[in-house]
């Protein structure tokens, strides 16, 4: 069935994703919940009319909770800040349910007022302004998990695990991805300089990157004539991921190749039902990938049921920009056996969030699980170790050359001639 990305608040009939975060602006982090409807910005003015003025005084929550704490350091702001005048009461707000939300801890908890929601659903479109990579957070460093193919980042020489230092010469130290990304975002034709810490190098880069229209490309196909070998390019698990793919899986088996190469290198993720529909082209019965609730509660996402590829031999290509749902498709063709995985250890995205729109627009997102592979392993923070590592160098890209899919190719050679 296909979900809108953007409810009302009318139904909670849930549809999972899996995400981590664009730098082109707020998107990809684990699952995620969304009810049916399309979004929709209400008036935020409705949340503070009359509210403000009608402040409790001691509103407890526990025992040991009273909300006059809050008014009092609301009032203290409004008429001591040095600049009260840039506090209005929706910045105040917004910055209050903020902090609540980050109090958890957890760079994949957040909350997005009304604005930022709605550059998330434009990112989720597949065409938006920026430079076309995506961040997150490891070891509390903003951290490059992917630039896309073709687009500025890539172009401007940004790779996969570069940690970001500073961004137009200010440090991003202690921002969160949303922060960030409000500042790397940007117009068309504008300019943003990352100042980037690259494993291997002494040094911080400066990379200089002129914004552009970014286009998410989602499945491209490849014919190997020569070694009868197909591959497939998958650039992220967007909303038209699924049919392309069955596309691409029709086209492959009128070839009929000796051995397929599936792409996930700098794939950072999407909608969990297209990985689990990816993954049941080669598994024809039984778990794809599991959630694991706080509570102990397990939920199992089965194979489909129908498996072209059950008996193809196939090589996965991972790196460490292979994130969330590139890694429940490789996590689970590993475990029951159906693919060789070649290339580096992927980003260790396991989680999985809960998204709830609020009646102004803005959005909380929680995490509420973690997802296990088909054994039961969980790759969160830790990534999938490839059957075969190989790594691609810098010397490699500036010679545009690609020991992973050499790599891909011998093998499943070998095994047909085998």
């Amino acid at each position: 069935m296909k979900y809108p990305l953007f409810p009302s608040t009318k139904t909670f009939r849930p549809v999972w994703l899996i995400f981590s975060l664009f730098a082109v602006g707020l998107a990809f982090a684990a699952g995620l919940h969304w009810n049916d409807d399309r979004f929709q910005t209400a008036s935020t003015d409705a949340v503070f009319q009359g509210k403000l003025n009608n402040k409790p005084g001691a509103i407890t929550r526990g025992n040991d909770i009273d909300f006059a704490l809050f008014w009092n350091v609301w009032d203290t702001l409004k008429k001591e800040y040095v600049d009260s005048g840039v506090l209005t009461d929706k910045k105040l707000f917004y910055g209050a349910l903020r902090g609540l939300v980050a109090s958890t801890g957890d760079p994949y908890t957040v909350f997005m007022n009304p604005e930022e929601a709605t550059d998330f659903e434009e990112d989720l479109s597949g065409t938006f302004e920026g430079i076309g990579a995506e961040i997150g957070i490891r070891n509390n460093d903003l951290i490059i998990i992917a630039p896309l193919e073709d687009m500025p980042a890539m172009k401007a020489g940004v790779r996969a695990g570069d940690r970001i230092y500073a961004i137009d010469g200010k440090t991003a130290v202690n921002l969160s991805v949303e922060e960030a990304v409000k500042k790397i975002r940007g117009a068309k034709g504008t300019t943003v300089t990352l100042t980037l810490v690259r494993e291997k190098v002494d040094k911080p880069i400066e990379v200089a990157i002129k914004r552009d229209t970014v286009v998410v490309k989602s499945v491209k196909t490849t014919w190997n004539e020569k070694d009868k070998v197909f591959i497939i390019k998958v650039y992220n698990f967007n909303n038209d991921t699924k049919e392309l793919f069955n596309q691409a899986v029709a086209e492959a088996l009128t070839k009929k190749p000796a051995g397929l190469i599936l792409d996930l290198r700098n794939n950072p993720g999407g909608y969990l039902d297209t990985a689990v529909a990816m993954a049941s082209k080669w598994v024809n019965k039984g778990t794809i990938v599991s959630e694991q609730f706080g509570n102990g509660e397990k939920i199992d996402h089965d194979a489909l049921g129908s498996s072209p590829l059950a008996d193809m031999p196939t090589a996965i290509l991972v790196n460490q920009g292979s994130a969330s749902a590139s890694e429940i498709v490789a996590g689970a063709l590993k475990d029951y056996g159906k693919a060789v995985l070649i290339g580096e250890k992927t980003f260790g995205k396991g989680s999985v969030q809960i998204l709830r729109q609020l009646e102004d627009g803005s959005v909380v997102k929680v995490t509420t699980a973690k997802w296990l592979t088909p054994k039961g392993s969980s790759i969160h923070e830790k990534g999938i170790q490839p059957d075969i590592v190989v790594e691609r160098t810098t010397e490699d890209r500036e010679k545009e050359k690609d020991p992973q899919y050499e790599r891909a190719e011998k093998e499943l050679l070998k095994k047909v001639h085998n």
